[in-house]
């Protein structure tokens, strides 16, 4: 079992970077792979990215592309999602999620089983 924490949301401008972090308990956080997902006010949760458990390969949703990366580091329990030139429809709340299976479409959500609670992150204009 594993819980995330994530953190590094907040009030930012468009054009601006964030970076986030999901945090993780527990001595078995390399055997999960990890994914972002992100809900918009009146919108559905939506794939965001997501990295394989040694952090060797990432996958990004086509809106992101470019602009996000995600990265771990597997000796702090931790991944970062790293958010450049931001804009005013990346407004949501990030969450980070973990999963365990061995065949993974990354970005379905009932391939996660651990969730972190999310943090807010909005961007003006």
């Amino acid at each position: 079992q594993v819980q995330l924490v994530e953190s590094g949301g907040g009030l930012v401008q468009a054009g601006d970077s964030l970076r986030l972090s999901c945090a993780a308990s527990g001595r078995t956080f390399s055997t999960y792979y990890i994914g972002w997902f992100r809900q918009a006010p009146g919108k559905e949760r939506e794939f965001v990215g997501a990295i394989t458990r040694s952090g060797g390969s990432t996958y990004s949703a086509d809106s992101v592309k470019g602009r996000f990366t995600i990265s771990r580091d597997n000796a702090k329990n931790t991944v970062y999602l790293q958010m450049n030139s931001l804009k005013p429809e990346d407004t949501a709340v990030y969450y980070c999620a973990a999963g365990g299976n061995y065949y993974v479409n990354y970005a379905r959500e009932l391939d996660y089983g651990y969730w972190g609670q999310g943090t807010q992150v909005t961007v003006s204009s």
